[in-house]
């Protein structure tokens, strides 16, 4: 019996070259969504949290967790393309250009679910229905948002610019 262990159908890194055109593998967009969408629960959380220490009401709270749902997840892109060594500039508009559309669109559904969801804008921290809905938000945010990057990456844009750099 011949091991012959080639990788042809598995993309292990799954890195779209900026090649336009090429294909991409799901897995590669799904960790392109993954990054930003911890990202953006990280913003969105924090958020939350000091809207409600301060007493803030679901608007201006909403507003703060999206701002730092942006924060963050270009902050995770940033510091991934800095470390490939490229000066602040280039760094920022690679992750303004990556994650723009990516972000907008998780924070849409995200946002969406938990406005919708009855009683769940005004549920607090500490009630389990805030952090159910937030995951479910979440879990449809990154549902929705992976066919967004796989075909933005799969156009040389997004993520793939992002995978330049990380080589």
């Amino acid at each position: 019996m011949e091991q012959h262990h080639e990788h042809h159908g598995h993309e292990h890194h799954g890195h779209a070259h900026g090649a336009a055109g090429s294909p991409v593998s799901w897995g590669a967009a799904a960790r392109a969504t993954l990054h930003c969408l911890t990202g953006c629960a990280i913003g969105e959380v924090l958020g939350m949290v000091i809207g409600t220490a301060l007493g803030w009401g679901n608007v201006p709270t909403m507003v703060l967790a999206i701002v730092l749902a942006f924060f963050f997840g270009y902050a995770l892109t940033l510091r991934g393309v800095l470390t490939a060594g490229v000066d602040l500039r280039t760094a920022i508009r690679v992750a303004l250009a990556a994650d723009t559309l990516s972000i907008a669109v998780m924070e849409l559904i995200d946002n969406g679910v938990i406005a919708l969801w009855p009683g769940a804008m005004d549920a607090h921290l500490s009630d389990p229905l805030f952090w159910i809905v937030l995951a479910i938000a979440l879990a449809a945010a990154f549902v929705i948002t992976t066919p967004v990057n796989k075909w933005m990456i799969g156009r040389g844009r997004g993520h793939a610019v992002v995978h330049q750099y990380h080589h």
